[in-house]
């Protein structure tokens, strides 16, 4: 076969150096010249085989064959198999040295003629009550000298899904027609089998294409239905499957803390009260995340909307952490950061209260955020700029490109919001009936609540995300990673490329996902999978067989049923590693796997959190009223008699106040304090606005965001 047209070899001819080939088309009169060399190795060349001859990338991997099929298979494979080696040698095992008391029988002696053993295996079998013959003995004989025992497994039983006598293009056809549903509404698979038939007939002709059965057409929609949903799920999920890249998938891979945060804000799925006007409102939460740990390093609660000033804010405390609330438990606390280590302090000068900080600190290399307002304002891209922060923007209605952050606001509705008085629920028709007259908390409150419990229960709750390199088994917190990540941090990773036999290897079989191949909680990926995800594979179960080598486990090996040719999946961790499983990989997480008294999220840990938080509703509804009622009290009174610990935290706007010369709230003037929360509102007014000319103090950040 040459450029696609089949060809045969009649004359050769030498011409000095070169050896050279007349070839003759099998269709038509068409005689070319060629060069030997040309049609050895060219790639628009290949060479078929007689239909003698046996092809060896045809034949499946006897690993595969082996592995394929049931233990009852390959138990029959073996006993057929020492059957052809008493007719060949005499001895069931097929050598002296094991041979058997009863070994070898007269009539399969070596010197009698192969065919009477033949015949003598047949009347042995038949006189058992298998019913073979003359032809299927010697079948066997010729299968097991060709591939061994693997050649005696039925085809059938390695790919029972060959030979279907559907037609192809009714599965192809419609494909495309449920292709086409991705904007419209939700058919019914009647509608499409219809549409279907129909768009058969008018391409190739009425009869043309065998139209399956009713209960065939829905098993093959069924089928389909993996590959691009249509029927089951809403109509929104689909069209978020169907707009997934058929690319290969790629991913951002921090190494270390801070090289890649997360930056995103949400909506709050519970009521909160405003203290300056006494109403109902939303509250709106900013978090920034670094992608490495999964850790919080900053977050900012406000009413109603929120500004750029408040994703500054927030950012601000990645590089200055909160400190620690005055009863959190030691593990919740984190060692302050950004003093050079040339600088001694004497001990009785530290403040006990002020060293330890509520979340790590991190320097960010880059920032990942959305395309809302407040991320593309000039504030936060000036504030960036300034220090040396690279601004990344995710893709437009590409959600999963801030994945781990989504999904943590999920954790933390789940997780604590819908424990709290005043949960609305997840949407209107989750939402009770007035949610608001339950018990309610000021905004301040509310943050309060939530920085306690990342620092408390998410920073030390195991992730499934954040699995060990070497032990996938191993789910570590996001203080666990943090800690992972500076003790490794500095270190380059060069990836090392295996190169064993294909055919030694033992095979697992694994489905082709979205996302890749998944072994053992590692996910492989590579461009000959890409695109083909729910793709089923002829074999049982519609698994794929993909080699692995148990002394690295950095890439696998998939053989594609199209082209029989082998193939590299990379795992999504393979640069981090430049050995096969490196001992000072694996040291730090086996110590961390022997390690007890692990902190579980789990329902008693919620109880216990809410239980010293004072958040319980009572178990009565006489009790529920009591409680409401001395929590209202404390949220109106003690609440404003005494300063709350959040407004004694350093902030964005307390250092403003110290720059400009401003002086904060003065307990003792209370006669004062609505002005100055006045002044102080028009202040952040004005910050956020771009429209205004720029502030007098433009130097205001020098002394505030400055790293250490």
């Amino acid at each position: 076969m040459y450029e696609g047209m089949a060809l045969e070899i009649v004359e050769m001819h030498v011409t000095g150096e070169s050896l050279e080939v007349l070839a003759k088309a099998l269709r038509g009169e068409t005689i070319r010249r060629l060069s030997m060399c040309e049609l050895l190795e060219c790639d628009r060349s290949l060479i078929l085989p007689d239909n003698d001859e046996v092809a060896l990338d045809a034949m499946e991997a006897p690993s595969v064959t082996l592995s394929a099929v049931p233990a009852a298979v390959r138990q029959q494979a073996c006993e057929r198999a020492a059957h052809v080696r008493e007719v060949l040698t005499g001895f069931r095992s097929g050598s002296v040295a094991m041979a058997l008391a009863w070994e070898p029988k007269p009539e399969y002696c070596s010197k009698i003629p192969l065919a009477e053993r033949y015949h003598a295996k047949v009347r042995e079998l038949r006189a058992a009550g298998e019913r073979v013959a003359y032809r299927t003995i010697e079948r066997w004989v010729q299968q097991y000298r060709a591939h061994g025992e693997a050649g005696l497994v039925s085809q059938r039983a390695v790919q029972p899904g060959i030979g279907g006598r559907q037609d192809p293009r009714w599965r192809e056809t419609a494909l495309e027609v449920m292709s086409e549903y991705v904007d419209l509404s939700k058919p019914n698979e009647d509608l499409v089998i219809r549409r279907t038939r129909a768009r058969l007939e008018a391409r190739f002709g009425v009869g043309a294409v065998k139209m399956p059965s009713r209960s065939t057409a829905y098993r093959i929609l069924g089928e389909l239905e993996e590959q691009h949903p249509l029927f089951k799920y809403s109509t929104k999920r689909n069209r978020d499957v169907a707009t997934r890249s058929r690319e290969v998938y790629g991913k951002l891979a921090p190494t270390r803390p801070g090289e890649y945060v997360l930056m995103d804000t949400t909506r709050l799925d519970v009521f909160a009260m405003d203290q300056n006007t006494l109403r109902w409102i939303n509250a709106e939460l900013t978090v920034v995340m670094d992608w490495y740990s999964r850790c919080i390093t900053g977050l900012r609660l406000t009413p109603v909307s929120t500004k750029s000033i408040d994703a500054a804010a927030a950012l601000y405390e990645t590089f200055r952490p909160r400190p620690a609330g005055r009863d959190w438990p030691a593990k919740a606390m984190w060692p302050p950061r950004g003093m050079p280590r040339s600088v001694l302090v004497e001990q009785q000068v530290l403040d006990a209260n002020s060293v330890l900080a509520a979340t790590p600190a991190v320097v960010p290399d880059t920032l990942v955020v959305d395309h809302g307002r407040i991320y593309v304002s000039a504030h936060l891209n000036s504030v960036c700029q300034r220090l040396g922060i690279s601004i990344q923007p995710a893709r437009l209605r590409r959600p999963r490109d801030k994945g781990p952050v989504e999904r943590f606001f999920n954790t933390l509705r789940v997780g604590l919001l819908q424990e709290l008085p005043g949960y609305k629920g997840q949407d209107i028709f989750a939402r009770g009936v007035s949610p608001e007259q339950d018990r309610w908390f000021y905004l301040d409150e509310l943050e309060a609540i939530i920085r306690e419990w990342i620092a408390v229960i998410y920073h030390h709750t195991s992730h499934e995300s954040l699995t060990g390199i070497g032990v996938p088994g191993l789910h570590m917190t996001p203080a666990e990673m943090f800690v992972h990540g500076v003790a490794r941090a500095g270190y380059l990773e060069v990836p090392r490329d295996p190169d064993l036999a294909y055919e030694f290897l033992p095979v697992a079989w694994r489905t082709i996902q979205h996302y890749g191949i998944e072994m053992d909680g590692r996910i492989y990926k590579g461009g000959i999978i890409a695109g083909r995800a729910k793709e089923k594979s002829p074999y049982p179960e519609g698994k794929w067989p993909i080699a692995y080598n148990v002394d690295d486990i950095r890439t696998v090996y998939f053989r594609d049923g199209r082209t029989r040719a082998w193939h590299r999946l990379v795992w999504e961790h393979a640069d981090m590693l430049d050995a096969p499983m490196s001992e000072e990989i694996l040291r730090f997480e086996r110590a961390l796997a022997k390690a007890q008294n692990r902190y579980v999220d789990d329902p008693l840990a919620i109880a216990c959190f809410l239980e010293r938080r004072k958040l319980t509703v009572g178990n009565s509804i006489a009790e529920r009223r009591r409680v409401l009622r001395v929590g209202r009290e404390q949220s109106s009174l003690v609440a404003d008699l005494t300063p709350s610990p959040s407004s004694e935290l350093n902030s964005v706007t307390t250092a403003l106040d110290r720059q400009t010369g401003q002086r904060g709230l003065d307990a003792g003037a209370a006669d004062g304090r609505a002005d100055d929360l006045d002044d102080e509102a028009e202040l952040l007014d004005e910050l956020d606005d771009a429209d205004e000319p720029p502030l007098e103090h433009g130097s205001f950040y020098d002394g505030v965001l400055e790293v250490q």
